[in-house]
């Protein structure tokens, strides 16, 4: 057995931008493609310009892409016969397929395309033909077409499959939580934008403002699966710099349609949570026959596609709907090379939510307790670049501790472009993707009274850079200081951490049931949800769905006893459970059914 802790534990490669004169630097992967060939598993994501090979879908090893378009977005990589067949996007070519037999030591043949798309995807039917669906836009809708096997080349002319339609479907509303930005509030946030990058354009921030206004939703990141004769069309919406960023999925019995909404919606969806977002991504099933969907994590920080990937467990259910598990989707996950439950609880519970956290030294508004608080978009900043800054984490007793995941963020890097390396253009900016090996060091150590320390993993020497890292003690240590000292990072930044989360057992009991549950629909796409706060709970997880047997969207809060649910489906009704969770177990709650509306 292996586990992981989303997001996966990738290199997850740094990119120069300059748009329109502003320069940043951030790391990004996103709208990840993930396919089984040849017993291994390969996961192509945006802007890494190489991919990733895994035997256990825990440990994954880079490798860099040649011959192919790696500053195109959105890889779309299918396995097709003996070839594993690659396109991406460009809206101002046409765009070309890759095809290999070996993607790891072969070259890649091109064939011409014949037009241009954005936010590919490939498909092959049973009967051999192959169909094609693209789309990323705010306008217009996701296409479909079949190809000509042998060419590449559209068969007749592209159907327009899947547009948005917000008067129905609540998920596709722009928003953080999928609340529009009032325009007082995007002004205050333009002025703070500027107040860092003081040589933003006035142009720039025009885009900065439409960005965060509330724009219509973007239709993008088609991905066709087929499964007991049913075609599912998935796409994501509203916008990747949402929490709420989600994928759904449209059902039909022929691959171009027509296509109807599913009634499990959105199947990918995590809008709580430490790291936050599950749109734009790919289905795959296993070698064990289990399904996973890999899909694109939101920090956008300092660039709105400062993003990262995510993988859940995934399926069909006896009706054949897809779903998606996330109801604990950033927390440690054993993955046996087995089949699977994909509803299973985790093992280990969170220890280290708001848990007291001191540092050698502090920025000023990044203190240690930005590490605790369960929130990607802010970190503790140590006041040097000197090696040998630490972070510590106390919980307050001893438990026995099984997981650390250590979460390294960056903070304002604007750095030159390195020497002899050349900006390309990507649509309205221009980027430069750094595969240069770059290093992330740091020691863990434990301690039960703060006095004596041993070691927990020691990675001082590590020849790999992994900001987001997951350290397994899977027998248990009792452990109460939980302390990251850190000797080297890229380009020598002081080191910043947005999550040193700590896994494992605490004492006591389960938190009690979640009672005086109360949901009133607030409108066809919208429901409160209420309930009576527990002084032993940590935090609760929202489940609904359209059934009661079928609670499979989830959303993790912490500190609130109240949720406005604002992903409905027009007409579908929906059914609510609380479940109550702190550092010893989870308690399910009672499900009701949201019926009233005001």
């Amino acid at each position: 057995m292996t586990y992981m802790c989303n997001p996966i534990k990738m290199e997850y490669k740094y990119q120069f931008t300059d748009s329109r004169g502003l320069n940043v630097t951030y790391r990004e992967a996103a709208d990840p493609s993930m396919i089984l060939f040849k017993g291994q598993y390969y996961l192509f994501p945006s802007m890494t310009a190489g991919f990733l090979v895994s035997d256990n879908l825990t440990e994954w090893t880079f490798h860099q892409l040649k011959d192919v378009p790696v500053y195109d977005y959105a890889p779309d990589v299918r396995v097709i016969g003996e070839y594993v067949y690659f396109s991406a996007s460009s809206k101002s070519k046409n765009c070309s397929f890759y095809r290999t037999k070996d993607p790891i030591n072969g070259a890649f043949e091109e064939i011409e395309g014949t037009f241009p798309f954005w936010d590919p995807n490939l498909f092959l039917d049973d009967d051999g033909r192959f169909y094609f669906y693209w789309g990323c836009s705010s306008v217009t809708p996701l296409y479909g077409v079949e190809l000509n096997p042998d060419n590449m080349k559209p068969i007749g002319e592209p159907l327009a499959l899947v547009q948005s339609n917000i008067a129905v479907i609540g998920y596709e509303r722009n928003g953080e939580n999928h609340l529009p930005r009032p325009a007082e509030e995007v002004e205050e946030m333009v002025k703070n934008y500027v107040k860092r990058n003081p040589d933003a354009t006035e142009e720039f921030l025009q885009v900065i403002r439409k960005s965060l206004g509330n724009e219509d939703p973007y239709i993008e990141g088609a991905w066709m699966d087929k499964h007991n004769g049913k075609y599912y069309l998935q796409y994501s919406a509203p916008g990747t710099q949402y929490n709420v960023y989600a994928d759904g999925v449209y059902v039909s019995d022929s691959p171009l349609g027509p296509f109807t909404l599913a009634k499990n919606n959105p199947y990918s969806y995590k809008p709580g949570g430490f790291l936050p977002g599950a749109g734009h991504g790919s289905t795959l099933e296993d070698r064990y026959g289990n399904w996973w969907h890999a899909s694109t994590m939101r920090v956008s920080v300092n660039h709105i596609f400062e993003r990262r990937i995510g993988l859940w467990p995934a399926g069909f259910d006896e009706d054949g709907e897809l779903f998606c598990n996330q109801r604990y989707g950033d927390w440690p996950m054993r993955i046996d090379q087995a089949s699977l439950d994909p509803w299973s609880n985790p093992e280990w519970m969170l220890l280290s939510y708001g848990k007291p956290a001191k540092a050698s030294s502090c920025k000023d508004g990044k203190e240690a307790s930005k590490a605790t608080d369960e929130n990607v978009q802010s970190w503790w900043k140590a006041a040097t670049n000197e090696p040998g800054e630490w972070l510590e984490v106390d919980l307050k007793q001893a438990c026995d501790v099984h997981a650390v995941q250590i979460n390294f963020a960056d903070d304002q890097l604007n750095l030159p472009l390195p020497e002899g390396a050349a900006l390309q253009q990507v649509g309205e900016i221009r980027r430069y993707l750094d595969v240069r090996k770059h290093v992330t060091r740091w020691l863990l150590e434990g301690s039960v009274d703060g006095t004596d320390y041993f070691v927990l993993e020691d990675k001082s020497e590590a020849d790999s850079d992994l900001p987001h890292d997951l350290v397994v003690i899977e027998g248990g240590a009792k452990v109460r200081y939980i302390r990251c000292t850190v000797k080297e990072l890229p380009f020598n930044q002081a080191a910043c951490i947005s999550g040193l989360r700590v896994f494992g057992i605490g004492h006591g009991e389960q938190p009690k049931q979640a009672i005086a549950v109360q949901t009133v629909r607030l409108g066809e796409l919208d429901l409160s949800v209420t309930w009576n706060e527990l002084a032993d709970a940590v935090g609760y997880n929202v489940l609904w769905g359209y059934s009661p047997d079928k609670l499979y969207h989830s959303h993790m809060v912490f500190g609130v006893n109240q949720l406005t649910i604002k992903a409905l489906i027009k007409g579908e009704p929906v059914y609510v459970r609380v479940d109550s969770f702190n550092e010893v177990g989870i308690t399910e709650g009672e499900v009701c059914e949201g019926v009233e509306i005001v």
